[in-house]
């Protein structure tokens, strides 16, 4: 939610479609350029469990409450054999502080999303 958060496109009125959205355009950089892609989720609609979809790992925070989903985040890394090849993309400053004690590269949504903006909208199903 921090990257869907990051801009005010109305997200708030349809969190589940947010969230599939983000999920359209990440598959599209994942076919674009190969990259191995992981998208934490607070919290999702039934048809985006924990799975690979179309290239992208979906996972979700293991519990309810807050920084749920940067805990999940924090766990990845720790237990990533290489951690300084992770990129993690986040706006928040306690889990950017977080991570990179773990060794992880980040970068800001507002980077990611630019990238996005530049392979265009995700298709629509």
């Amino acid at each position: 939610m921090n990257v869907i958060g990051s801009r005010p496109t109305g997200w708030w009125r349809d969190r589940p479609g947010a969230m599939r959205e983000l999920l359209g355009r990440l598959q599209r950089l994942v076919a674009t350029t190969g990259d191995e892609v992981v998208l934490v989720l607070d919290s999702a609609p039934p048809d985006l469990g924990e799975a690979i979809h179309g290239g992208v790992c979906v996972v979700h925070a293991t519990r309810r409450g807050r920084d749920a989903a940067d805990d999940r985040i924090v766990s990845l890394v720790a237990a990533d054999p290489e951690p300084p090849s992770l990129l993690v993309v986040t706006s928040d400053r306690g889990l950017r502080r977080r991570v990179k004690g773990l060794g992880a590269q980040v970068c800001g949504a507002g980077e990611l999303l630019g990238r996005l903006d530049e392979l265009g909208p995700a298709p629509r199903s």
